[in-house]
């Protein structure tokens, strides 16, 4: 049986005072730590679909058209709009090694805030559309 680990969490004293922020991972106890042993066995039962998935990777974030950093950056926006923490904590760290500041990460993250929710705007056409054909139904 393979264990779960979870980030600990400190327990406050209660002599403390409340004001006290509480240190606590960005990988809270609702997801399981991504451990070297989840790694090894995700690998253990589909060997050929992991190492294709890491080729793919690889190429995906190497140098080409795109600089890796912008890559990572990219990658750290889409993150957040597809709500994965642990893409997102691998990718922020992945962004900073690549020379990426605190503020191009939190300009993209606003980029990808802003697509979520034009997409949310744009589709009201859909309910407009939808609204104007019933309306036209009760007319007749």
């Amino acid at each position: 049986m393979m264990t779960v680990k979870t980030a600990p969490t400190r327990q406050r004293d209660p002599q403390e005072s409340s004001t006290k922020t509480e240190r606590r991972s960005p990988m809270s106890s609702i997801y399981p730590l991504s451990t070297a042993e989840i790694h090894h066995r995700r690998r253990e039962l589909a060997p050929n679909q992991q190492a294709a998935f890491d080729a793919f990777s690889h190429a995906a974030f190497a140098d080409g058209a795109l600089p890796a950093k912008l890559k990572q950056i990219i990658a750290v926006a889409v993150a957040h709009v597809t709500q994965c923490p642990y893409c997102i904590n691998g990718h922020t760290k992945a962004a900073l090694r690549a020379g990426a500041s605190p503020e191009e990460l939190m300009e993209a993250v606003w980029v990808a805030a802003e697509m979520r929710a034009g997409g949310a705007y744009a589709h009201s056409t859909l309910m407009l559309a939808t609204l104007a054909e019933e309306q036209e139904k009760r007319k007749s």
